[in-house]
């Protein structure tokens, strides 16, 4: 079975918890546009929810699917909030943030009741790390901002290249109008050490550290879907 196919599963997994009337938070990312479009068939043959996109891409898709959609503004509480991640551990720990998406996806799991993950299995790790962690930047200042992220990752006992993200020879902007730093660090050995030292850079508006949010993930391999529980 190909990666596809088993992101497919793992938000098929996920889909069992959504309820008639549920208030959803619906994830960025190629396994997360699975659920979108999961959800999309559900609500066509009548089942009612409403969702929260946490990327105007996502929004493109939920509304297309025929997803009925709101905003935190007027619905600032939700049910359940399904979302990929681009690394966790078996504390479900997680690194966020490969789509660009992190603030707003932080936005809506920390406004839901529940996040759940929904990954291939090889998306779980022993060490958090070896994907590159993303930060979110304003472009203001942003050599000094990279600079104090160098010094807070030297403090949490981390060390390598943080470096500007592109797309098409610029720098992305994310759909807040900011940049993003990855910084490729190989392992993070105190995820909650590096979280509260990037936090209080004023330049940092969000990091991909998602710490305490997720309740339960869903991972899909070749012997079928392993699901873990905080």
């Amino acid at each position: 079975m190909n990666v596809d196919a088993l992101k497919r599963e793992a938000a098929a997994a996920a889909l069992e918890l959504v309820e008639p009337g549920m208030r959803l938070g619906l994830g960025t990312g190629s396994t997360a546009a699975h659920f979108v479009d999961l959800l999309g068939q559900k609500v066509r043959a009548g089942f009612d929810v409403v969702g929260i996109p946490t990327s105007e891409a996502t929004h493109v898709q939920a509304e297309k699917a025929g997803i009925r959609l709101t905003t935190l503004d007027e619905t600032p509480e939700l049910d359940l909030t399904v979302d990929g991640a681009d690394e966790l551990d078996s504390r479900l720990r997680l690194i966020k943030g490969g789509g660009a998406a992190l603030l707003r996806e932080k936005i809506v799991a920390n406004a839901s009741t529940r996040m759940v993950v929904i990954a291939d299995a090889a998306k779980k790790v022993d060490v958090l790390g070896a994907f590159p962690l993303p930060i979110e930047v304003v472009p203001f200042g942003l050599e000094s901002t990279r600079r104090c992220i160098v010094k807070a990752m030297i403090a949490a006992g981390c060390d390598g290249a943080v470096t500007l993200r592109l797309k098409d020879g610029h720098a992305l902007v994310t759909d807040g109008g900011h940049f993003i730093l990855d910084a490729a660090l190989g392992r993070i050995p105190d995820p909650e050490a590096l979280a509260l030292g990037l936090s209080a850079i004023p330049g940092v508006v969000e990091h991909g550290l998602f710490l305490g949010l997720a309740s339960d993930a869903f991972l899909a391999g070749p012997s079928g879907i392993e699901r873990i529980s905080r």
